[in-house]
Order: structure tokens, then sequence, then C-alpha cells
């Protein structure tokens, strides 16, 4: 068989691990597909006579691709943060179902917390961490020692693993949210309705909506409604850890864009902080909320 052919065989017989690295890597099912044809012209192009392991060497072709994405991603990000506007939507079209039912194989929470991770990290991470990839492969890739990129995934691992499951009030908080969270994806007008103080009140910052000023809303009803015009968000949201308190996150393309903070009053939840604003999202801790 030309070796062109062989190398084309071994890389669809691959492509299912290979999509799931770049998915893992970018977290957008349309990204990770435009990172998988990118690699497949890079190899193309390459001299694979000399390729013993076509797995392990396709893997680091497409980790590298998605390393260049991570990296041009964060470049973009301190450009809409030194202009202070939100990022632009992507045009690419995906399929929402496929998107839906692969971040649920990973865990949304998890996807959201990759996305707050520095670029070398997360490629130690999702490399070692979730395709047992050894470090003294990952390591030239980011021209790191094996013993630091070690520290990388290491860093990583303590932010994607959060924290041990709620006790006390925190259980009770967590619980709040869970509901919450569970009512606005279900639509459920009444049991979000329970779930709020009769005087709550809702702050979201210009980025949200987006719009001239920040957004206050009072009552439970009028926030309720509200968070129902957001069913589409919810969809793709998590609970997370914020700064140690639980919260919601929500993912769009790939990428962090919404926060959700809560004060409460018992067991109802008096105050919500819509966080959006490129550069409010940076100065958080965002870590996996387990529980």
């Amino acid at each position: 068989m030309p070796e062109r052919d062989w190398m084309a065989a071994q890389f669809e017989e691959h492509r299912p691990r290979l999509r799931a690295v770049a998915h893992r890597m970018l977290g957008s099912l349309g990204e990770a597909d435009d990172a998988l044809q990118d690699a497949w012209l890079r190899i193309d192009r390459a001299d694979t006579s000399g390729v013993e392991n076509p797995g392990g060497w396709l893997t680091t072709v497409v980790a590298r691709v998605c390393l260049n994405l991570l990296r041009a991603r964060e470049a973009r990000r301190e450009d809409e943060l030194a202009a202070d506007r939100m990022p632009a939507a992507s045009a690419r079209a995906v399929d929402p179902e496929e998107e839906a039912l692969l971040a649920d194989s990973v865990g949304h929470a998890l996807l959201i917390v990759l996305d707050t991770l520095a670029p070398a990290e997360r490629l130690a991470f999702v490399l070692h961490d979730m395709f047992q990839v050894p470090f003294d492969e990952i390591a030239p890739m980011i021209d790191k020692t094996p013993a630091a990129t070690r520290q990388l995934a290491s860093r990583a691992r303590r932010r994607v693993k959060g924290a041990p499951a709620p006790t006390g009030d925190a259980s009770r908080r967590h619980r709040v949210v869970h509901a919450y969270l569970a009512a606005t994806r279900g639509g459920d007008f009444d049991a979000l309705l329970a779930l709020l103080h009769p005087d709550v009140v809702l702050h979201a910052d210009r980025a949200v909506v987006p719009s001239p000023e920040p957004v206050l809303v009072r009552g439970a009803r009028p926030v309720a409604e509200g968070a129902m015009a957001s069913l589409g968000r919810a969809r793709s949201a998590a609970l997370v850890l914020i700064d140690g308190e639980v919260g919601m996150a929500m993912l769009e393309e790939g990428r962090l864009r919404v926060l959700l903070r809560f004060a409460f009053d018992g067991d109802l939840i008096r105050e919500i902080d819509v966080v959006a604003e490129p550069d409010r999202l940076r100065k958080v801790q965002v870590a996996v909320a387990e529980g």
C-alpha cells in the first residue's frame, strides 16, 4: 500500500480518539473538526516513512494544532480585553445535539474549567490525565522538561479536582443552585420561583445582554422571567465553584462566557450576580464542584 494511503487509513482508524483529544483541548466540536482538517493537511504533506507508532504520532500532530489554536485564542482574548468588548460569535455551523451529547460525555463543568487553564496547562492535563500520553512525549510540544510538564499537569489537576463534596450550609446552597439550574433548563417557572426570595435582586454587567449600562432586576417574578428567557444558555451551563463558592457557569463554543454568583437568605436565593465582562471573568478562580 502506498505510504499516503496507509497514513490516510491510519488517520481514519484513529479519528475517534483524535477527535476526542481535539474536543477536550478546544471545548468546541466545530473547532475540533477544524483542527482535524488542519492536522490532516499537515500530515498529508509530511514524510511519514519513519513513523513507527501512527496512533501516538497522529495524536501529537493534532495536539500541536490544538495548542496553536489555544494560543491564538489567548491572544484574541487579550485584544478583546484591551478593547473592552465581548468575543465575536462564530458563524461555524455545528449540530447542537451532537455538541450537547459530547459535552455531556465529558462533563460541562470540566470543559468550563479547562477553558480557564493556560494553553500549556490544558495540553499537559488533557494528554496525560485523559489520554495517558507520557510526560516525556508531551514536554517537547511545549518546550518544557518532563518534570516541568508534570508540574503543569499537577497544577491543572488541582483546579479541575475542585473541592470535596460540600457539607452543612455549603451543601444546602449546592442543592439550591442545582435546583435553580434544573428548573431553568427544564423551563419550570414555578419551581424556579419557589427558589427565589420575594425581594431577590439580580445584577448583570453590561456584557451579559449586552447593554450600555449594567442591568438591575428586582423581585422574584421578574428575575424568574429573565431566567426563563436564557433557557438556551442554561443547556450549556453547569455547577462550578467560583472562588470557592458554588455558582453556575455557561460555556459557548468552547469558551467560558457567563458566570452566575449567588447570595442566600436561608434556603432562598437573595442575590444573583451575572458576570460576562472579560475582565471580570479573568479575575475569578473556577473549579469543578463535586457532590
